[in-house]
């Protein structure tokens, strides 16, 4: 009788603690431009339900760090393979970019540890307005078209940092 009833607590307990940080994604995400985005990314990461607010935004930090050096990368690999030097260009100001990107990001990490919501805002907006420089670097050579893949990575990096930005606003 004493163990099924202990039992019984740490059951109800362990489930009230699951609802609880299901609750938290949810509210937190209310926050955001993009609620969907917000919920799949945060219940794909197995820290999140041990996580309060402040982890959850950290969490969306570390994917949008993640976008924008798998970004990097990717233009890396694809000046190897372009011909003309334009597009060369082009692509490394891109790769630039995404890694400046990336730095923000890491730059906003440190100052959401540090509870300087302002200055993490501040970071995550200039991470999210690199990619501009990068559809810039397209149109000014003339014949270069903007590549649908890179169109669908900035969208990403952007919408992610939506997210963040959003958080950042309840958090301050």
């Amino acid at each position: 009788m004493g163990y099924s009833c202990f039992t019984l607590l740490l059951l109800t307990l362990f489930f009230s603690f699951r609802a609880s940080s299901a609750d938290l994604i949810h509210q937190t995400c209310m926050t955001t431009k993009y609620y969907d985005l917000c919920v799949s990314t945060l219940k794909s990461d197995s820290s999140s339900p041990k996580a309060d607010a402040k982890g959850l935004v950290l969490v969306m930090v570390r994917v949008a760090i993640a976008n924008a050096t798998a970004t990097n990368a990717y233009l890396s690999s694809q000046m190897l393979s372009a011909a003309a030097n334009d597009m060369k260009v082009a692509i490394k100001e891109c790769a630039d970019k995404y890694a400046f990107a990336s730095e923000a990001l890491k730059s906003s990490s440190q100052d959401l540890s540090n509870e300087m919501y302002d200055y993490a805002y501040m970071h995550v907006m200039a991470a999210a307005d690199y990619p501009n420089g990068c559809r810039n670097a397209f149109k000014r050579s003339p014949g270069l078209l903007y590549p649908p893949e890179m169109a669908l990575r900035e969208n990403a990096l952007k919408r992610i940092c939506d997210v963040v930005l959003g958080i950042i606003d309840a958090l301050a």
